[in-house]
């Protein structure tokens, strides 16, 4: 299973949508999931170009203003879904995927910043996969830290990270190892840095 999740910060800056397109076109994922779009509904025109073909289902939700908004392109012919599910701070969608027992569930994350809305997110997602029994994959941005080491020269708080952690381990989830750098987020600064990005996946998937 092949997925491609990026936080790519404005979809529509720095040549990014030409990024992305090469990247499907090196790794020819079954799913692309993007988060932080920072722009409206696109055209499928533009979505075609980011894919790399006119093969693709897609859900979109659009930003809070200049904040948010996330992607979700598959491949139809090998992931046959029957639902959608937006969420306030996430997409998903379900269906059957070619090879793999039973239907899955795939969700598309970017987790909020401030306290109300995180505590508010992290409900509706546990409701979320509490309630339907199926095995889970999660990329994200949860906009949070497992544990100090995740964070470089900036505030890390224990709170959160703990809260954090409960929810991975009522949920049985793992946390897929990484390759390549310890942090995913370097700020503007240059100087400080974050591992907020992550895949989690249900115990089902490790079987």
């Amino acid at each position: 299973m092949i997925v491609l999740s990026l936080n790519i910060r404005g979809i529509r800056k720095d040549g990014k949508a030409r990024w992305i397109r090469s990247l499907c076109g090196k790794e020819n994922p079954w799913v692309t999931a993007l988060q932080e779009t920072r722009c409206g509904t696109y055209k499928e025109s533009f979505i075609t170009y980011c894919w790399g073909s006119s093969n693709f289902k897609y859900v979109q939700k659009d930003p809070i203003g200049f904040s948010g908004g996330s992607l979700l392109i598959w491949n139809p012919t090998i992931i046959k879904v029957n639902e959608a599910i937006e969420g306030e701070f996430f997409l998903a969608i379900k269906g059957k995927i070619e090879g793999i027992d039973p239907e899955v569930a795939i969700v598309n994350v970017y987790g909020p910043h401030s306290t109300p809305k995180k505590i508010r997110f992290w409900d509706s997602l546990e409701a979320l996969i509490s309630q339907i029994n199926m095995p889970w994959l999660i990329c994200e941005d949860f906009n949070e830290v497992r544990s100090q080491s995740e964070r470089f020269n900036c505030e890390f708080n224990p709170n959160w990270a703990n809260r954090f952690n409960d929810i991975i381990n009522r949920l049985r989830l793992i946390d897929i190892p990484l390759g390549g750098k310890k942090f995913t987020r370097v700020c503007d600064n240059g100087i400080t840095f974050s591992k907020l990005d992550r895949f989690l996946i249900s115990e089902e998937f490790n079987q």
